[in-house]
Parts: structure tokens; sequence; C-alpha cells
């Protein structure tokens, strides 16, 4: 097949010219997805209120455990992809395009049933009040509707990545922020849908973007496309997959495990408005933070198809370079929230309490910004390179680890600011750990 030759530019094109080529779609894509959130979060904060944003915070949780399933087949599936694409072995690439669709129909499905049976006390024991709940269950009962949906579609985003197509992937997810940003004043002004409105929008927009990846994928000219025989089960493809997807899972799974203690660590401290803060900051952090994993995605097809080809000196190139460019990306976070906290919190709502616990949460929150973003790409490094234990010590250093300790031990000590500033000083002890685990691996390919 001719298009067989199309990932074999990362094996033999300069360092620079091909981050450029897949990281930029795969920033634009990730600062989209942010900024899809973000939408959602001012639309709701505008249009419906202070405490449905608290309602929205409260589900979090939720959505972050969705999520970990999301990645543990996506990106794990992604990664192994370029390691095979990099060994020439396009029968167990197509393969495992087959199983991802599979594990994330299975695990969607699952996931989906569970939650809507139990919607109601997960919601409380993720810090819920009576005021919130209303707000925070009518968006998650359409998210988890559509979350099969959510899961197709960002599986089949991350094997548009790793298969030579990061534009493709960068303008599905362009797509999605476009069309429900057309959606979301639709149906929460005009309509008058509320919070429900919002959600009906996100999974609108990523339904009509599924069926066009589905069309791509369905082309047999493509070297990697949907055919018979590649739905069914490999063990060792599932097996790889969820090795390599571990971290990631991991990640998010203890985010949860992070927003629930922060969630009631607030609402304790301050009500349901801190909540709601929480809500805000997470949500500016976010931004900056899927900036760098869009460059990580960029990333993870070179470094992991240069790794399969034993192309270790080109695999140090990329490393150092993307380290680079996340640094210089969080500290442009850091300065800008230092220097305009009040004026970014205004974005999301009217309400000044509101705004003056978000600006100070947000100053805090982004203390030593700056050094997040080496951690974030160490930890795909791992993850690019099939080190899943590796991956996985970085991922629950950062998030469980350190974190949990800090939120049960500060707290006492500072209030609400002690809640605050549990993060930032787990991000700078997990940045050590890493650049630890990191000088150890480069170390071998000399």
């Amino acid at each position: 097949m001719a298009n067989k030759g199309i990932p074999l530019s990362l094996e033999t094109a300069p360092i620079g010219k091909l981050l450029r080529q897949y990281a930029f779609p795969a920033i634009l894509a990730m600062a989209a997805q942010s900024l899809y959130n973000i939408t959602d979060s001012i639309f709701i904060g505008h249009g419906v209120g202070a405490l449905a944003l608290s309602g929205l915070a409260i589900s979090f949780p939720l959505m972050n455990l969705s999520a970990a399933f999301a990645t543990l087949t996506g990106i794990g599936a992604a990664a192994l992809l370029s390691i095979r694409l990099g060994q020439k072995d396009y029968e167990t690439a197509n393969t495992i395009l087959g199983n991802v669709i599979t594990l994330n129909v299975i695990i969607g499905v699952l996931y989906s049933a569970i939650a809507l049976i139990f919607l109601n006390p997960i919601l409380y024991f993720f810090g819920a009040s009576a005021e919130t709940l209303p707000y925070a269950r009518s968006y998650m009962q359409i998210i988890l509707c559509g979350n099969t949906i959510t899961y197709l579609f960002f599986g089949l985003n991350a094997m548009l990545r790793s298969s030579g197509s990061p534009r493709r992937a960068m303008t599905a997810t362009i797509i999605t922020v476009v069309i429900n940003i057309v959606l979301n004043p639709l149906f929460v002004f005009k309509y008058g849908w509320g919070i429900r409105g919002s959600a009906s929008a996100t999974v609108i927009s990523q339904t009509l973007v599924l069926l066009w990846q589905i069309r791509f994928f369905s082309n047999k000219q493509h070297f990697i496309h949907l055919q018979k025989g590649i739905f069914a089960l490999r063990k060792k493809i599932v097996k790889d997959t969820i090795s390599i997807g571990i971290s990631p899972f991991s990640m998010n799974a203890a985010a949860c495990v992070i927003v629930i203690l922060i969630n009631h660590g607030l609402l304790t401290a301050g009500g349901d408005l801190a909540v709601g803060a929480y809500g805000i900051v997470n949500r500016v952090a976010f931004l900056f933070v899927m900036i760098v994993m869009g460059l990580n995605q960029g990333m993870q097809p070179i470094v992991g198809y240069n790794y399969g080809a034993h192309q270790h000196d080109r695999v140090i190139q990329i490393l150092k370079l993307v380290i680079l460019w996340a640094t210089i990306i969080m500290t442009f976070g850091f300065t800008f929230v230092q220097l305009f906290p009040r004026a970014v919190a205004t974005i999301f709502t009217t309400d000044q309490t509101l705004i003056d616990l978000a600006a100070n949460g947000l100053r805090k929150v982004f203390m030593f910004f700056p050094l997040v973003g080496a951690q974030m790409v160490t930890s795909t490094f791992f993850q690019s390179i099939g080190k899943a234990r590796q991956a996985i010590i970085l991922s629950l250093t950062r998030q469980v680890i350190f974190l949990i300790p800090l939120l049960l031990i500060l707290p006492p000590l500072w209030g609400i600011n002690g809640i605050w500033l549990s993060m930032p000083i787990s991000d700078a002890l997990s940045v050590i750990l890493a650049l630890i685990l990191l000088v150890k691996q480069l170390r071998t390919f000399k």
C-alpha cells in the first residue's frame, strides 16, 4: 500500500520539524478541548448562576474517573500503535484499532450504567449539598447517557494522531468546540434548558464528529482502517494497552480522589461557593495543563516510533526540546495568573464573593507552575517508551503520594489556604522525583 510510507518520516525528518508537525495540531486540539470545558463553565456561571458552577465542580470527580477509563484505552493503544508502526507491523496496528473500539464500547456502557444507577449517593459522596445536588445531577445525567460516544471520540482521535494524521485529530477536536460554542448559548439562554442544555451541547458535538472519524477510518486506502476480524479482543493487545495506559488512568483516577478531598475540605472551610471557586481554578489550570498534554501527544508518536526503531539519539533530542517548550508554556500561565487573578475569575462569574475566593486560589495553586511542565513531559516520555512502572510512579506521586498527606496535614493548620497550598507543594516534590528517574533512564540509553 502506498500510504504505508507515511509514518517513516518519524525516523528520518528533522526533530524540530517533526515536533511542529505533530505537536502544533495536538496543542491546538487540546487547547480547544480545554476551551470546550471553559465555555461550559462560562455559560453555566452567567446563564444559570454561581451555585450551578459549584454543582459543576461537584461533577468533576465523576468526569475525571470517566476520563481515566478513556485514557486507559486511548493513550495506551496510541503508544502501542506508534511502537508497532516503528516496527513496520501493520497487521497488528489494524487489530489495535479494532480492539480500541471494542474496549471503549464495553467500558463506556458499563461505566454509564453503574454511575446512573447510583448517581445521587455518588454525588453526595463527592461533596454535593442539598443546594448543589440538583445542578450536578442534571448535568451528569446527560453526560453519562453520551459517555460511550465520548469514549469512542477520544479513542479514535488518539488513533488518528498515532497513525500519522495529527491535523485530522486537531480538526476533530476544534470542530467539537465550534459546535459546542454555537449550541451552548442556544440551549442555555434561548431555550432555557439551563445546565442540561450545556451538557446536551457537549454530547451532540461529539456525536457529530464521531461520525466523521468513523468515515475516515472506513477508507480502505489508509494503512489502518476498519475491517472484518479486528474487533475481537486479543489478549496481548488488551494487556499491553492496559499496561501502557495504566499510568494516565492512574493519574485521572487519582485526580478523582483528590477532587473529592478538595471539595469536602472547601465545603467545610468555605461553603458551596468555595467549591465553586475550585471549579474556576481547576478550569484555568486545566487550560495550561491541556496545552502541555497536547505537546506531549505530539511527542508521543515520535518518541514511540524512534524508540521502537532503536534511534535513541533522536529520542533524547525530542525529549529535551519538549521539556523546554513545556516549561515556557507553564511559566506563561504562572505569570498571567499572578498578575490578573481577579480578571480571570470575572470571566466565569459576577458574584464578588466567588471572585475573591477564586482569585486567592489561583495565585496559590499556580505558585510552582513553571516546574510542572517538565514533570508532565517526563511521565509521558516513560509511557511512550513502554516503561509503565516509572510512568505510574510519577503519576501517583504528584496526585496521591505527595498530595493526599498534604491535604490532610495543612488545612487544619492554615484552613482554606492550606488546601490551596497543598497543590503547589506537591508539584514541587514530584518534579524532583521526575528528574531523578529521568536521569537514570537516559543513562541506560548511553
